[in-house]
């Protein structure tokens, strides 16, 4: 993937970081996406430790002019961008009465807005390109949600649904869209609700960053706009 440009927003740490790192690994110039600096530069120090090549950009995905920015910096100094994985989310755990709207609003410009505007700016370049792979990252909590959960597994169902039609879109202009949909993963996100969620029902972030990569493989076997739900073997 050496001439592969490819972007990832939550690149700092947990699924994004492991994204980030298993691209470098293959010679793509990655470029990792977040809102804390600190962990944009250890992903950055690690990745070139390696051998491999990552820009950074502090970026804050609820704010369109922060994509914006991402995307057109990212072109500007590239020149393209082959790989789009839309990764930042959060994730609050709370019963509707907890659900205060400004949580509310703050989910759905995370996970809802900010991959409508990730796509929409990277959209034009691929399409010029005549090719690219665009990554969501949904959940199996899009299928499969509990308490606590209502509004961010509904998020992450609309991740999956407008992935499917987007996918359609792209067909004619050589854009892939795929979504991914993990179980639960061994990341701060988890471990800040769910400190004692047993290990071994727990996924590493490689085993995503795998999938994620297989999705820009000639041969990959999955079509366009499927989601792939990755659980862990003991679930």
């Amino acid at each position: 993937m050496s001439d592969q440009v490819v972007v990832v927003t939550g690149g700092g740490r947990g699924i994004g970081r492991a994204i980030c790192e298993r691209f470098a690994s293959h010679g793509a110039q990655v470029v990792a996406a977040s809102r804390s600096v600190d962990e944009l530069e250890s992903v950055k120090a690690t990745i070139k430790q390696s051998g491999g090549r990552c820009d950074i950009q502090t970026v804050d995905v609820s704010s369109t002019s922060d994509i914006d920015a991402l995307i057109a910096t990212t072109l500007k100094q590239f020149g393209r961008i082959d790989v789009l994985v839309n990764n930042a989310g959060v994730a609050p755990f709370c019963t509707i009465e907890q659900l205060e709207p400004s949580t509310f609003r703050s989910l759905t410009s995370v996970n809802i807005e900010a991959v409508y505007h990730a796509c929409r700016a990277v959209w034009p370049a691929m399409s010029k390109q005549q090719g690219g792979v665009i990554i969501n990252i949904s959940s199996v909590l899009s299928v499969d949600t509990f308490t606590g959960f209502s509004a961010y597994g509904a998020s992450k169902a609309w991740v999956s649904g407008w992935t499917r039609g987007l996918a359609d879109e792209g067909e004619s202009l050589g854009i892939k869209v795929y979504a991914i949909a993990p179980g639960a993963v061994e990341t701060k996100l988890l471990r800040a609700t769910f400190p004692d969620y047993p290990s071994d029902q727990v996924l590493a972030p490689s085993k995503i960053a795998d999938v994620a990569f297989s999705l820009t493989e000639p041969d990959v076997s999955h079509k366009p706009g499927e989601t792939i739900f990755v659980r862990p073997e003991s679930a």
